[in-house]
């Protein structure tokens, strides 16, 4: 890609919408769209047609228009597969009839089986039933992932879907929220108690699942590569091979944080899936990899709340 290519970012102003807008913008490109800037109700598809037909983007990158840790899941169940499938399939859509030269789809790692093989590698995609606690959420970004594959079959689209580890960067943990994802709930919730010097933090679950997080700079790395290579690949993961338990994510957070409290655990919340591990070998061979290691990058979140460049 040069610089002059217009890409359009489609998501709902999150993390991942928010790296990749000025990741792009940092690296020279002068055309970069984002849908939430531009206040596009992506479940709209007049709304969307209408933004293709003025704008004729080049290429589009899909995140998501509603996310969220397991709170929100089970709270917007409804919308979060509604709206998803909604405002994807009108973007797939559009894409392709107004011949976008190349879709990268965003998926997650809930779309693989709940008792997935670890690593999870992508033919595993699937072969099994998903975790309940996000299934709504993940049955609509499979979908996402089929319609892309079905639609580069059929029609020869170039359309390239992505399974992230968890993303993570500046912005998680602007504000304290039940139903943010555990890395931003996990940060305000530690940065406030600090503040106020409470003597506990109550988390949610047992501590014991493990999960792999990829710091914002570095997944938005892995989306350019992949829009600049070509090749054969439709459905690749992104992350870097590295897990870390969410008791041991806590201990991190507490020590960036500076809190020194004790840490209590709400046995009675859900834990999710007890591993999601990625198999990113494949990215891996075609010459990418992750640069941020976590704690530096839980880190870089924190300095930047503490200096206020986040909201």
């Amino acid at each position: 890609m040069d610089t002059d290519t217009k890409i359009f970012i489609a998501g709902h102003g999150d993390v991942m919408e928010r790296c990749l807008v000025d990741h792009f913008r940092a690296n020279g490109f002068s055309r970069v769209l984002s849908s939430t800037e531009r206040k596009i109700k992506l479940v709209d598809p007049l709304a969307v047609r209408v933004f293709f037909v003025q704008e004729s983007p080049e290429v589009v990158v899909l995140t998501s228009v509603r996310s969220g840790g397991i709170g929100a899941n089970q709270s917007f169940a409804g919308e979060f597969i509604y709206e998803n499938l909604e405002a994807q399939s009108n973007v797939i859509h559009l894409s392709h009839q107004h011949q976008v030269k190349k879709l990268l789809f965003i998926g997650a790692s809930c779309v693989y089986p709940k008792d997935c093989p670890q690593p999870m590698k992508e033919e595993c995609f699937l072969t099994g039933a998903m975790e309940k606690t996000s299934e709504p959420y993940a049955v609509a970004k499979a979908a996402g992932i089929v319609m892309c594959q079905a639609y580069r079959k059929q029609y020869g689209f170039n359309a390239l879907s992505i399974v992230p580890a968890t993303v993570y960067g500046p912005g998680d943990g602007a504000a304290a929220a039940d139903n943010a994802h555990v890395m931003g709930a996990m940060l305000a919730k530690f940065r406030q108690a600090a503040k106020e010097g409470a003597p506990f933090v109550e988390l949610w679950g047992t501590g014991d699942p493990r999960r792999e997080f990829i710091y914002a700079d570095d997944f938005a790395s892995a989306c350019h590569f992949l829009l600049e290579h070509e090749g054969p690949e439709e459905f690749l993961n992104v992350g870097t091979g590295v897990e870390v338990s969410i008791r041991e994510l806590a201990m991190i957070v507490r020590e960036v944080t500076g809190y020194k409290g004790e840490i209590r655990w709400d046995t009675a919340r859900p834990d999710g899936a007890q591993r999601k591990l990625l198999d990113s070998s494949r990215l891996f061979s075609l010459g990418w990899k992750p640069q941020v290691a976590l704690a530096q990058g839980i880190r870089r979140v924190n300095h930047a709340l503490e200096k206020g460049e986040v909201s």
